[in-house]
């Protein structure tokens, strides 16, 4: 009995398991679940109430929009309220959005709704990020980070599930209302665990606030941004077309590619906690490096791959994308100064995520002119993102 109790503990130090840090996983179950069994059948609710492809496509890139504009606000009201009372209130906006949908059955309010349940996770990450360096001490950043990540993934296997069996059973309209009245269920459970179990870290005073006024990006983080803006066009520019290159190129059917998601999701599921637990024991830049070498050469694999098999391998590829992607968040945490790391992760993520929401466009048109442009000029960026990564960036340093 008392191994086991030795055993218990070793095991939830190892993994950072403290009360807040479970509850805002499961925080990020609850509403995840709400998320994706409900966001993920919003185009087929739009058609069937008469919308329009062109409704659709505004909504995929209002979602895309949001998910850059959020990030900001997201930092500022997670420093302005804390963590906690910023999480509450993303979960009663999305709450928010919910019920317009629910009670207003139209195209319009569908729109109008989205605004408040669209890119939860976008609004909300500055707050989680704060909150796992709150919680946990530096040496634990990476394995909290990657747990999150890891969750993650939990309600976008699930969520589709229930919400497919609601459209099933109920049809395209009364279907997706009812995954939505989930959503609100399980947005509540949310917000009941974490209120009682999140424990908010002390308020900092006027003085400590007032010297946020000193500069966020120092060089270091200023050129960890820009070589993740460049790798980042290096996943978009072809991001959009990977199962066009999949399913009709080299015809292979919409379940093999489905497979071959799912092998990308378990493979980046199962490199999370062993990366998280030596990039929190060493440098963490050799892990950020290996990620970024990960996405530069999936473009060029792919248009190698010409049957199932080596679509397998290159799909394993992808989730090792994920290599050091905590370790990078990490990275933004410790580079960011330390009373203004929620608003310093919101504008990061802002600044990144408007400029590469260009390169989707860019991509289309290289795809146009041919597949094999699209893919070398996104290695291009890759490896340029790479370079000038090991170049520049000295994690260590957190003034230069």
């Amino acid at each position: 009995m008392l191994y086991m109790e030795k055993l218990k503990t070793k095991t939830l130090d190892f993994l950072g398991l403290k009360k807040s840090i479970v509850a805002m996983l499961l925080m990020g179950i609850f509403v995840g679940l709400g998320e994706k069994m409900a966001e993920r059948f919003l185009p087929l609710y739009l058609i069937a109430l008469g919308g329009t492809p062109i409704l659709v496509g505004l909504l995929n890139g209002l979602d895309n929009l949001l998910s850059a504009l959020y990030s900001y606000p997201g930092g500022w009201l997670a420093e302005k309220l804390g963590y906690k009372k910023a999480l509450l209130v993303f979960n009663l906006l999305a709450i928010l959005g919910y019920l317009v949908v629910i009670f207003f059955p139209s195209t319009y309010a569908v729109l109008i709704g989205s605004l408040f349940f669209l890119s939860w996770t976008a609004i909300s990450l500055p707050a989680t990020m704060e909150l796992i360096s709150a919680v946990l001490p530096k040496h634990k950043h990476t394995m909290g980070i990657s747990l999150h990540s890891m969750v993650r993934r939990i309600p976008m296997a699930l969520g589709p599930v229930i919400g497919g069996f609601f459209i099933v059973r109920y049809g395209s309209i009364h279907g997706v209302q009812y995954a939505f009245m989930a959503a609100i269920f399980f947005a509540v459970i949310a917000l009941l665990v974490q209120q009682y179990y999140i424990e908010e870290k002390p308020r900092k005073t006027a003085e400590e606030q007032q010297s946020k006024k000193h500069k966020r990006f120092s060089p270091n983080l200023r050129n960890l941004l820009i070589s993740d803006i460049l790798i980042r066009f290096c996943e978009q520019i072809p991001y959009a077309f990977v199962v066009l290159w999949v399913v009709n190129t080299h015809k292979l059917t919409a379940l093999q590619f489905g497979v071959l998601t799912s092998i990308e999701m378990v493979t980046a599921m199962l490199i999370y906690i062993p990366v998280a637990y030596l990039a929190d024991r060493s440098s963490r830049k050799p892990y950020v490096a290996i990620t970024f070498f990960n996405f530069a050469a999936f473009p060029l694999v792919l248009y190698f791959c010409h049957s199932f098999v080596s679509f397998v391998f290159a799909f394993i590829l992808r989730g090792l994308k994920e290599f050091g992607e905590p370790t990078r968040k990490s990275m933004i945490l410790e580079l960011a100064p330390e009373n203004a790391k929620a608003s310093t992760f919101g504008t990061y993520y802002l600044i990144r995520d408007v400029i590469v929401s260009l390169a989707a466009f860019g991509g289309a048109f290289l795809w146009q002119a041919s597949p094999k442009l699209n893919f070398l000029v996104a290695t291009g960026f890759g490896l340029t993102g790479l370079l000038f990564f090991v170049l520049r960036v000295d994690p260590t340093d957190h003034n230069a």
